[in-house]
């Protein structure tokens, strides 16, 4: 089968990670990865905010947590060491959520592809429109008017991580000849 199409079939989302910092390599192709997904008319919308601070993870990781309404301790991107966080300019163009969710993709087929666990975290949008994400962007001087798209948790897959991928539903697929 071919490699591209395999990658595709087999990514699963990872709700336990090893406590062990990826490679610099290996974080640079993942985004890089993002940076070259589609966008409408290509005016590339989208940011990453690339987060291997442990400080600043834990302090998206508590906002997360209380935004979802979960109890103390819980961890909603499941001890992954690193946290992407796509956000996307809607001044820029009208497509943001759909290019910013374009690159979510691309930066998890990228990290399968390397071997590296990964899921998609929501409650991104809410988090940026709070004090807490305005000043995080402010003191990066990222200047728009950005929307949180979503948290790529990304690291090693811990035993158990993962699991097998469900039956795809009947009539998935409707064809038109």
């Amino acid at each position: 089968m071919n490699e591209t199409l395999k990658v595709l079939e087999t990514r699963r989302s990872c709700r336990k990670f090893l406590d062990k910092m990826i490679s610099e390599d290996e974080l640079n192709a993942v985004l890089k990865a993002g940076t070259f997904a589609p966008s409408g008319k290509n005016l590339q919308p989208s940011i990453i905010l690339a987060v291997t601070n442990k400080e600043i993870r834990d302090k998206l990781s508590e906002e997360n947590r209380k935004i979802g309404g979960w109890g103390e301790g819980f961890d909603p991107f499941y001890g992954a060491p690193v946290v992407l966080v796509v956000l996307a300019d809607k001044a820029v163009s009208p497509n943001y959520i759909y290019d910013g969710s374009l690159v979510m993709g691309n930066l998890m087929n990228a990290a399968e592809s390397l071997g590296l666990g990964s899921i998609w975290i929501h409650r991104a949008k809410q988090e940026f429109e709070s004090d807490f994400g305005k000043k995080l962007l402010s003191d990066l001087g990222i200047k728009g008017d950005f929307e949180g798209i979503g948290h790529v948790a990304l690291g090693y897959k811990a035993e158990g991580g993962t699991r097998d991928a469900a039956p795809r539903k009947e009539n998935y697929i409707y064809r038109i000849k």
